[in-house]
């Protein structure tokens, strides 16, 4: 089974071609399709995609060997056809070609969890929420803004303890700031403006001197 894998060699932000944003349909398939895979090959395999089945019913009706080759570039691409056409094929006959607006339907979907159906919040809707990618997860630890082992575990401690008014910018956020400054092998603490509160920084790279 096709199961979403939070935090695996890709991020929420990344993972969202730049021509599905503020497009739900495209922002869920688009996370679908990046699951266990690279974001460049989610990006080849979207585009390609999109081309051909732009909407929800036309996915729902297509070819399944066709779809299977459209997005081969983004791997298990078999498993991937099967679930996307199933969901297109729900929001069509479900929901009248419209992506629900709420976390609670999104996650009834095949093969959708928290962060996908965060995305799609976020990125889809404009709808504040926490998508919790590796980065979000890594550096909320690391930083000691939170202390959790899971990203469903972070996302709670985050809805807790950041004002709403910032989720929406947060995801994007942690995703520069762990690609330019905290990144995870070789942060760049130095530089870095939260080194003086910094979990990491205070008990392991000052006292080392590294």
């Amino acid at each position: 089974m096709l199961a979403e894998q939070t935090g695996k060699d890709h991020t929420a932000l990344e993972e969202i071609s730049s021509e599905s944003r503020n497009d739900p349909f495209g922002v869920l398939i688009s996370t679908i399709l990046s699951q266990r895979t690279r974001d460049e090959n989610t990006r080849k395999a979207y585009a390609a995609l999109s081309e051909v089945y732009g909407r929800a019913d036309a996915l729902a009706e297509g070819d399944l060997k066709r779809i299977e080759q459209l997005i081969r570039p983004a791997g298990f691409y078999r498993a991937k056809a099967r679930k996307i056409r199933e969901v297109a094929g729900i929001i069509s006959r479900d929901y009248k070609g419209k992506v629900p607006e709420n976390i609670e339907e999104l996650l009834r979907l095949p093969g959708v969890g928290r962060k996908t159906a965060n995305c799609v919040l976020v990125y889809g809707f404009g709808i504040p929420a926490i998508p919790v990618d590796t980065h979000v997860h890594r550096i909320s630890n690391r930083i000691g803004l939170v202390e959790t082992r899971s990203p469903e575990q972070t996302e709670t401690k985050l809805r807790e303890i950041v004002d709403r008014r910032y989720w929406l910018n947060l995801n994007e956020l942690f995703v520069k700031f762990g690609q330019e400054i905290c990144r995870p092998i070789g942060p760049r603490c130095a530089i870095c403006d939260l080194k003086a509160t910094c979990k990491y920084y205070n008990e392991v790279v000052s006292r080392t001197g590294s």
